[in-house]
């Protein structure tokens, strides 16, 4: 009896298949508990409008102000038939008389 059950302890796939059931099993919840600390501890409340202005600094317009009709009008009285190209200083060039017009 304990020569069948040593000779089973020495196959491929009880020494190298059950540990990596194993693992993967294991893996799977330890993943699961991770992953729950991120919905856990996250912000659940929602900023309010004078919160976002107040951090960022950016005023937002109303919506009642900004519609796609009044943005297309905008868009359509710029030209867009004559410009430029201009090339910009990179951060680490140098910036020449010639950039800074």
């Amino acid at each position: 009896m304990s020569d069948i059950l040593s000779k089973r302890a020495k196959t491929q796939a009880i020494k190298y298949g059950v540990p990596f059931v194993m693992l993967i099993i294991g893996g799977s919840f330890a993943l699961k508990e991770f992953s729950q600390l991120r919905y856990q501890f996250s912000r659940n409340k929602a900023m309010t409008r004078e919160e976002i202005e107040e951090l960022s600094g950016v005023q937002m317009k109303d919506k009642e102000e900004v519609t796609i009709e009044k943005l297309y009008e905008e868009v359509k009285q710029l030209d867009i038939d004559h410009w430029e190209s201009v090339r910009l200083p990179r951060p680490w060039e140098e910036p020449s008389s010639k950039d800074q017009k």
